[in-house]
């Protein structure tokens, strides 16, 4: 199974580039937010097949994950968590607009994942659960707490997924998202993010991707 392995900076890169040494997987770096994950994922695909994308990096944990700085999760479901509409203080999803990223379906802006996912984050001993996609970073607990509240079971924060599984999903690719955790969600404080701890747990989530990929079923 070939892999392709969507990361939003060169530095997440460069802890990831010997993984190219087996013929199985490729990294190529996005830029940050999901439409620059969009565009190059889908001019990734167009220059050379994939069996699975992959969006890996760093993220934030949510209230009520469980998880810590160092801590690794994969995702159940990728879900572009800030499109919808406010009406007043309430937000409205695009399933409740009867609304969709995609013009021929009703699912809003929440992407399946890989079939293989669970038996990943066993493998690697990760949390599994909704992985969101913001465009901009939540930068208070009454913000995080609200994300949380609004897709129960929330694990991490990100602003790419959602671009890369966008793309793998028009291009007919299984995709899945995989995040190091780096820092709570909630106010910016760079002194507690833990970015090589998170760094580290990434990769780990990789390794055990690219391990379940080359004996998962077609």
């Amino acid at each position: 199974m070939n892999v392709l392995i969507v990361v939003a900076t060169a530095g997440e890169a460069e802890r990831l580039r010997d993984l190219e040494a087996g013929p199985s997987a490729r990294v190529v770096v996005s830029g940050v937010g999901p439409v620059a994950a969009a565009l190059a994922t889908a001019r990734a695909l167009a220059q050379a097949p994939a069996d699975l994308v992959v969006s890996a990096g760093i993220g934030g944990a949510y209230p009520g994950s469980r998880l810590v700085p160092g801590d690794l999760a994969v995702a159940s479901v990728i879900v572009q968590a800030d499109l919808g509409a406010w009406d007043g203080e309430a937000f409205l999803p695009l399933e409740t607009l009867g609304l969709s990223v995609q013009p021929d379906r009703t699912q809003g802006a929440v992407f399946p994942v890989w079939p293989g996912a669970a038996e990943a984050a066993r493998v690697a001993g990760a949390a599994c659960g909704p992985a969101l996609t913001l465009c901009s970073v939540t930068g208070s607990h009454e913000g995080a707490q609200a994300l949380a509240e609004r897709w129960p079971g929330a694990l991490t924060e990100g602003m790419e997924g959602a671009g890369v599984a966008h793309a793998a999903l028009l291009a007919g690719v299984p995709a899945l998202e995989v995040r190091g955790v780096s820092n709570p969600v909630g106010p910016r404080d760079r002194a507690a993010w833990r970015l090589p701890e998170a760094l580290a747990a990434t990769r780990r989530g990789l390794e055990a991707v690219l391990s379940v990929a080359q004996r998962w079923p077609d």
